[in-house]
């Protein structure tokens, strides 16, 4: 028997008698971040209850999107399931299964919510949010508006902009060098395809929340809130519709180009940690032959991976975005 003959996928709906979207909830894409799943199975356990009831609508909640992640506690089963999301004929790793199961489900809906947390020491949390609303190749979109609105109503005051341009450029620059990956430009529309993406792709919108650190214990709590604010907002559950961030409390960031570590024995000089903000000309890493690696502009880190492999995703720069929410 396989070690993965065990697994099973599983979905919960609850469906109003009145009108209303099709929203879906997810928790531990990557298996070692579970605030998610426990604040689904917390909030599950309350409409079993009758403490909470859907009234217009639907909501389905995955407590656990990737079974064999969380069983091993690590990121991935066998790859990324939040790269290169999407149907496939022939599956060739566990996470082709996933997304063999998950996609048709997410095209089912009209709304996603993607709870995930983050490695980093420390940091506030921060949601991800997707293009404006265009009808160009790599991410047409025509809800910004809307997915906007609700980024604003989940209780973080964070927003990061840019995933799949910053991404794709990096996938590019990553083919053309030594010892990159030319087939991954079969993907070339493709890229960064993740959960949100994918919801995007089928007519739908989406937003992948970061709650915080994976062991910090208010993850959950805000994971929590943020599926209630959903529920509310979107007038499932009969509660007063949750207030906006004011803007000027909102710190919104474009990503703008990420850099990868090209060795081994690249380091970064110090523990960074995403957002810590730095000065164009600061010193971040050094290469594995000496050559120091500067900050092309000020702004703020974000997802610093330390433990990067040769030709991956190192860390990304952002610039501040000031013009978000008022498009």
């Amino acid at each position: 028997m396989s070690a993965t003959s065990t697994l099973q996928f599983k979905s919960v709906n609850y469906t109003g008698l009145g009108q209303g979207p099709r929203v879906i909830i997810m928790g531990a894409t990557h298996g070692n971040e579970v605030c998610g799943t426990q604040a689904i199975t917390r909030v599950m356990a309350e409409l079993d209850s009758g403490k909470l009831h859907i009234a217009n609508g639907s909501v389905t909640f995955v407590p656990i999107v990737n079974p064999l992640a969380y069983a091993k506690n690590t990121r991935s089963g066998d790859r990324n399931l939040n790269r290169d999301l999407s149907p496939k004929a022939h599956p060739q790793d566990f996470e082709d299964r996933v997304a063999n199961w998950l996609c048709p489900l997410l095209a089912r809906h009209d709304v996603l919510l993607d709870l995930h947390s983050f490695n980093a020491a420390h940091g506030e949390p921060f949601v991800m949010v997707g293009p404006l609303d265009n009808d160009g190749p790599l991410e047409p979109f025509k809800h910004m508006a809307e997915e906007r609105a609700l980024a604003r109503r989940l209780g973080v005051r964070r927003f990061v902009t840019g995933w799949m341009a910053a991404y794709g450029g990096g996938v590019q620059r990553r083919a053309r060098n030594p010892g990159g990956n030319a087939a991954e430009l079969e993907t070339v529309l493709r890229y960064g395809m993740g959960t949100t993406e994918y919801m995007r792709s089928t007519g739908g919108y989406a937003l992948t929340l970061e709650c915080g650190q994976h062991l910090d214990p208010q993850a959950p709590e805000v994971a929590y809130r943020a599926i209630l604010n959903t529920l509310a907002f979107l007038k499932l559950i009969e509660a007063p519709e949750p207030s906006p961030v004011p803007f000027e409390e909102m710190e919104a960031l474009q990503m703008v180009v990420v850099h990868d570590k090209l060795d081994a024995g690249d380091r970064f000089t110090r523990q960074w940690a995403s957002f810590d903000a730095v000065s164009e000309g600061d010193q971040i890493g050094v290469r594995a032959d000496g050559t120091p690696v500067t900050a092309e502009f000020s702004g703020r880190i974000l997802f610093p991976d330390t433990n990067a492999g040769p030709n991956q995703e190192w860390y990304y720069m952002t610039r501040p975005n000031p013009q978000f929410g008022r498009e």
